[in-house]
């Protein structure tokens, strides 16, 4: 078969069809690049040029998404090491009050849509670019020092939590169409911990999480390449999966025992690609770049590459060899 480029190869896998061979991404933090527009710019950059990825997940500092309600960020300049907060803008039930939707130029939010304009002029068109974007819920939780506390407030005051999602759900509306125009091809959105029966009830979920997802996501467009990535142990990814979350892709920890594994997903998310394959906790962290590459090759020869993307569970580990990542790479 003739060699595919990298947009070609993916939206081959998203049709259904058998690409030249399997398409691949992984993604990490890079707590010492991801202060600024620029400095993420040429983190994202520089790991696709070593890797050459089939996608970019763009990766930027996960608490962007609450800096426009106050959060602050001390930044990390540690690769290791994340960044510290404060100012965390609910103190007390009755601060979800203030939250309001907040405009494109608060400067995180521009920022980051520099970022993506950096990246895409960086890499061309022929990568396809998906920038993270966390469920409003998500935002919420942190905004608040113990993410905890806000299961409480929602069960105390529904209805105020559900004002301030929709503050926070508006601000992303806005967002998620701008980033089109910077130029990403779609999001890639996180439930993060949220939608896991660690945290709440379906039921829960049901009501305070997916009706403010589906606007953010449908946001994108209808064109948007979107990819799911349903975090953390004991999710609810069978349950997201009943909805039209209008995303093309799925991801989440397929290794660890609570969740789904993937070859007991295909007949739940037909006409997706699945996302997987890399234990990113495990021998993509713990093995020898021998034993990486042998590990990557059995699970492609057990699936098909017209339905399987390569890729981490979730973030690979800043402490991740890059030896074994190389490997992989080069066994696909």
């Amino acid at each position: 078969m003739e060699k595919l480029n990298h947009r070609d190869r993916l939206m081959t896998v998203l049709a259904g069809e058998k690409p030249d061979r399997f398409a691949v991404s992984f993604w990490r933090h890079f707590f010492d690049m991801e202060h600024h527009a620029s400095g993420l710019m040429e983190a994202m950059v520089a790991f696709q040029k070593k890797f050459d990825w089939d996608f970019m997940k763009i990766n930027p500092r996960a608490d962007y998404h609450s800096e426009p309600w106050g959060l602050k960020l001390h930044f990390s300049y540690d690769s290791f090491e994340k960044h510290k907060k404060s100012n965390f803008p609910i103190r007390g039930i009755e601060d979800w009050e203030k939250i309001k939707p907040q405009p494109l130029d608060s400067p995180a939010l521009a920022e980051h849509l520099y970022a993506v304009s950096l990246i895409r002029r960086a890499v061309g068109p022929e990568l396809p670019l998906l920038m993270t974007v966390f469920s409003p819920l998500s935002v919420a939780g942190r905004l608040l020092e113990n993410r905890n506390d806000l299961i409480e407030h929602l069960r105390q005051e529904p209805e105020l939590i559900e004002s301030a999602l929709e503050a926070i759900t508006v601000t992303f509306v806005r967002f998620a169409e701008e980033l089109r125009n910077a130029g990403a091809d779609g999001l890639f959105f996180a439930t993060t911990h949220w939608a896991s029966r660690t945290m709440i009830t379906w039921e829960e979920y049901r009501r305070f999480g997916t009706p403010f997802d589906l606007r953010v996501i449908e946001a994108a467009g209808e064109d948007a390449i979107n990819l799911l990535h349903v975090c953390d142990p004991e999710n609810y990814l069978k349950e997201l999966a009943e909805i039209d979350y209008h995303s093309r892709m799925y991801n989440w920890d397929a290794d660890h025992p609570t969740n789904l594994p993937l070859d007991r997903a295909y007949d739940l998310l037909k006409g997706k690609a699945i996302v997987g394959g890399g234990d990113y906790t495990g021998w993509l962290l713990c093995a020898r770049p021998d034993e990486a590459a042998a590990k990557i090759r059995s699970i492609m020869a057990a699936h098909d590459p017209s339905r399987l993307i390569i890729g981490p569970g979730c973030a690979v580990l800043p402490a991740t060899p890059m030896e074994n990542l190389r490997a992989v790479r080069e066994a696909i």
